[in-house]
This record gives structure tokens, sequence and C-alpha cells, in this order.
């Protein structure tokens, strides 16, 4: 997913020397995610900063700034995304004589004094906080509690709006007298009157799935107001932006599925199929190759730095393989039940073929990533490289993955991951990378399970979602287990860059949960119709091409005047991302429906 890196995550600027102790505002004119620290050193020698980051594993010290012998202080800028641990030692020589752990925070000012004992000649360091920090979340709060109060009245519209029918109904039979009454009660056509319509056989808790998870890539995609949380993890672990992709490819397993046996009862032959998916996978690919990749900004398309791997190439390739696995299967019609022992698991059963096919593709993941050798590194390496791992394997990012990717496709791959501000990496690793898509065939193989629970159990809702609950518990727990719970210390830790295997099966279960949940609430209840999140489900190619190729222009943004916060960031997101809903609703009045 191209998402614009907003985050500094460590960037340290050494500022000057010799300020007077206490710092004008204006000379430092702080932006978002940035704090200052102020060096104040009484010893007779000089002295190095190094720090390191929480987040960061086993990452090596860097150096931060020195304070030469005789001067005052010294003044940097620190990132206040992760916890940072500082050390302070001598500069002739190893010896650390003081360490100091600080979550940060925006816009504050702080100050650390180094003096020595006149006793005992040990060192004493004081921190103290000389200017209070911004709240950084209080602009998050805000547009949350105005999100939830514009959902309350959009959900509370329709009953205030039918209850000012039926008051000015009952004033009409008062007035009016009988006839006048029977005549009201004849014209059922007030759009305020509750009137029976046919259920439409559109599963409407997919579209909203899929119109949710877009939303929120389009929200991520534009900068997510600034907040790290809602950009890719640097390596291991989970931040919102890297759900929304694989619950994208989930969608797509669920739809293949219930599209293609919909057009199987149609007579639709197999020839036929293999054409329309044939050409649907050659215009996403085309689509993403040549338009995604780059922005209208960079100019003409040059073959020197074109990006070959991507967003829409992996969705449509992953969708050409399970439109494939689905066309061939040997039950493309759900069959009549029969008395057997598997019946409680004929979803499963009766498709044997390609789960030994998804088996076979998982088991060359496995042997590719954890036996293949690659030179100069480690077999089986999943790690960042750089200045993770104590700096022993710099140049390994990704393993085998990179390996695989730069020997097939060359440096026509993602040069800027999202390791490579924290970690200090110089190799190129691409996160759509070869290795990666085996696992999002087996992530769309998850959906096309949904979809297959779906069909074998029509209307029988409350087994659909038992069947929903068991698969999210299976493969909640198998993540788990894989991840020891942990970020960095499983056997396979969850990992966006990798699409690890217990990142794709987490991600599975939250899939699942998901779904459920909104079939219950919008299919089966009918307590929400999916507004507004149903619009951009029904368009989504869309509104995902257009927000990725409209999204640097006005009116979905601009020149922020406000660098020192999250206020106007999170507006501009938030206000882009609202456009892109509001375009897809316009679009649905109008019934236009962008289809490949």
């Amino acid at each position: 997913m191209k998402i614009i890196n907003v985050l500094n995550i460590f960037f340290f600027t050494l500022l000057s020397a010799g300020f007077c102790e206490k710092p004008h505002d204006e000379a430092y004119k702080l932006k978002m995610d940035e704090a200052l620290l102020i060096f104040y050193s009484e010893l007779p020698h000089s002295i190095i900063v190094h720090y390191t980051s929480d987040y960061c594993y086993k990452c090596l010290y860097q150096p931060l700034a020195t304070v030469e012998n005789g001067q005052r202080n010294v003044s940097v800028v620190l990132s206040t995304i992760f916890t940072l641990t500082l050390r302070i030692s001598p500069v002739d020589g190893n010896s650390s004589l003081c360490s100091l752990s600080h979550k940060f925070e925006e816009a504050g000012h702080y100050s650390l004094r180094m003096r020595q004992s006149d006793l005992l000649n040990d060192v004493t360091c004081s921190f103290s906080v000389d200017k209070s920090p911004h709240n950084t979340y209080l602009p998050l709060l805000v547009a949350f509690l105005i999100l939830a109060l514009t959902a309350v009245i959009w959900a509370s519209l329709p009953f205030v709006l039918r209850c000012r029918c039926t008051q000015r109904l009952k004033n009409l039979i008062c007035c009016r007298g009988s006839q006048n009454s029977m005549d009201m009660e004849e014209a059922t056509d007030d759009p305020c009157m509750d009137k029976s319509k046919s259920k439409s056989s559109r599963l409407k808790s997919l579209d909203t799935f899929r119109g949710f998870s877009l939303t929120v890539m389009v929200f991520v995609n534009y900068g997510g107001g600034g907040y790290w949380f809602f950009e890719h993890a640097p390596w291991n672990g989970l931040t919102v932006a890297d759900l929304v992709m694989p619950w994208f490819v989930f969608i797509i397993g669920t739809s293949v599925v219930l599209a293609l046996s919909s057009m199987h009862r149609k007579g639709v032959t197999r020839f036929q199929l293999l054409r329309k998916i044939t050409w649907r996978t050659i215009v996403l690919m085309l689509i993403g190759f040549c338009f995604i990749n780059y922005s209208p900004r960079d100019g003409l398309l040059s073959w020197s730095w074109l990006r070959i791997p991507g967003v829409l190439q992996r969705l449509g390739f992953t969708y050409f393989v399970l439109a494939l696995m689905q066309t061939f299967s040997p039950h493309r019609e759900i069959p009549l039940r029969e008395h057997h022992w598997w019946n409680p698991i004929q979803d499963v059963v009766l498709y044997w073929p390609e789960w030994l096919f998804i088996m076979l593709l998982e088991t060359m993941w496995l042997c590719v990533t954890f036996l293949m050798p690659v030179p100069n590194c480690p077999t089986g390496y999943l790690g960042a490289g750089g200045i993770g791992d104590d700096g022993l394997y710099t140049n390994c990012t990704g393993g085998a993955a990179a390996y695989v990717d730069r020997w097939l496709l060359g440096d026509k791959i993602y040069w800027h991951p999202s390791c490579k501000v924290l970690y200090h990496t110089t190799q190129p690793f691409d996160p759509e990378g070869v290795l990666g898509t085996i696992n999002s065939i087996v992530m769309g193989f998850f959906g096309m399970q949904a979809g297959k629970i779906l069909l074998f159990y029509r209307n029988l809702n409350g087994s659909i979602l038992t069947r929903f609950i068991i698969w999210a518990l299976i493969l909640g727990i198998s993540a788990a287990i894989l991840s020891k719970c942990t970020r960095d210390e499983g056997f396979i830790p969850v990992n966006k860059n990798l699409w690890s295997l217990s990142f794709v099966i987490c991600m599975g279960c939250m899939a699942f949960v998901l779904l459920g949940v909104m079939y219950f609430v919008v299919d089966i209840k009918e307590w929400w119709g999916g507004q507004p999140f149903i619009y951009p489900g029904m368009n989504s190619i869309f509104v995902y091409v257009g927000h990725s190729l409209l999204g640097f222009y006005f009116p979905f943004s601009w020149e922020m005047c406000v660098q020192d916060s999250h206020w106007e960031k999170l507006f501009q997101n938030l206000w882009g991302t609202a456009l892109w809903v509001c375009v897809a609703y316009l679009l649905y009045r109008k019934k236009f429906f962008l289809k490949i």
C-alpha cells in the first residue's frame, strides 16, 4: 500500500550549542511529534549521548549529541512517537555514566542536568520538564466524539421523521374526518411512512465490510492525522494501517465464491468465466502497474524507477488464483445434503482439493522462508536488518523474501520500506513482494471459506454465525501460539511486511469476527443499513484509484498552515476521506458503479 511516510520516527537534529539556560520559544519552532531536550553538563570532561528506541528490536545505540568540555548546554530535537532510552558516557570511554528511559511528548521542553559529586565522584543525572507538552490525543478524541454524535443523529433521524409523520396523520384524522382518514391510509407512497420492500438478495454486510475497509484505507493513505498507529508498523507488530489490505483480500475471497456460484446458476459456461476472470486480472494489474505506483506529480512514467509489485497487482493476482480454484472446483454447485458423518464440516470436506492446494502453497512458503540459504545472512532470518539484532545482519532486511524479490525483479521494488527510518536499513524491501503473495492467497482462501459457509447454510443464520465464531477461535488461538502473544519473540512474529503466517491467521480471525458482526447487525437484524460505508463498498475500484491519483490535490488536501500539532492534519485527512464517501454516495444515487 502506498502510504505517505509523515512520521520521522527518529529524526534527531543537533540544533545548537551554548544557548542560554532558558531558550526562547521563537528559536525552537517544534513540529508535530517533536520535543526539545537540553543537556546541561557540569562535568570536567566531554560526554556523548546515545539513544535507542524501545520499539526497535535489539537495536544498537546511535549517537545523539556530544557535549564538549566547557560547553554549557546542547539542545536536540527528539521524536515523541516511541519511548526512548538515552545513555550518557564519556567520549573517551565505554562506561555508562547514567541512563534514562522516557516517553517524550509533543511540544514538551525537557532538561537533563549532569553533575559530579564532590565526595564520591559519582555522576548524578536529574531530569526535569521545563514546558508542559501538548495532549497529542485530544484532536483524536474530539474527532471521535463528533463522528459518534453524527452517527447517533443519523441513526435517530428516521425515527424522528416517522414520529412527525405519525403526528401529522393524527392531526389530519381529527380535522378532516373518517373519509379523509381513509384517503390517507391509501396514500402509502409517503416517503416518511413505513412500506414493505422486497428484500434484496445482495449481501449488504459484505458491501459494508468492503466499504469500511476501503474508508479506513483512504484515511491511513492520506496520513491518518499524523498518528503513528495509523501508519504501517516499522517491522513486527500491528497498527490500524496493517489491517485493511488483508481484510480486503478476505472480502475478495468471499465475493469470488458468491459471484461465481451465482453466475454458474445462471448458466455461464466455464470458458466465459475464464475469459472474464482473465480480463479483470489484466485490467487490475495494469491499473496498479501504470497508475497507482506513482503520483502525477512524479511526471512521466519512467522504467528507471518503476516499481513492479504493488497493491492492485497483488490483489489482481490473488483474485485470479482464487477465481481459478472456484471455477475448477468439483462442487461449483452446492450439493444436496445427505446423511454423512462429515455433514457438520461438509463445507470443508467437499472441497478437499482446494485445501490440498493451499497446504502445498503454505508448505512452499515455509520451506523457502526458513530453509532457503541467503548469502551472508542466517537461514530463516525474519528480521529487519539494519541496526536491529545487535547490528549483526545489516543487509539482511526481510531475509528470503527480499532475496527472492531481488533475484526475480532486480531493483524494480520498493526502496522506502516502513523499517527504513527506525532500523536505518539500506536495502530495498517490497511489502507486496513475490513470497508474500503466497500468504495473500491463503488469506483470500479464508474469505472463500466464509463464502462457502454463507452458501451451504443459507437461511440458517445460527449455523452461519456459529461457524464464523469457530473459525475465528481456531485462527485466533493459532496466531497466539505462533506469535507467543508477543511482538518480537514468537516462533513466527506477526509481520505485515512479510505477510507472515501468524499475520495472515490473525487477520483471518479478525475478518471472521467483523463479517459475522456486520452480518448479524445488517442482514439478520437489519438494525443498520450499512451507511455510509456501503456506498464506497459498492464502488471500491473507483474510490481506490481516485483517491490514489487525486489525493495530493485540492480539495482533498492542501498545504498545511499549522505544523506543530495534529489538529489540521487530522482534519485534512478526515475531510479528504469524507469527500470520497460523498462521491461514492452521489455515484450510488446516480446508479453508477465502476465494474471491470
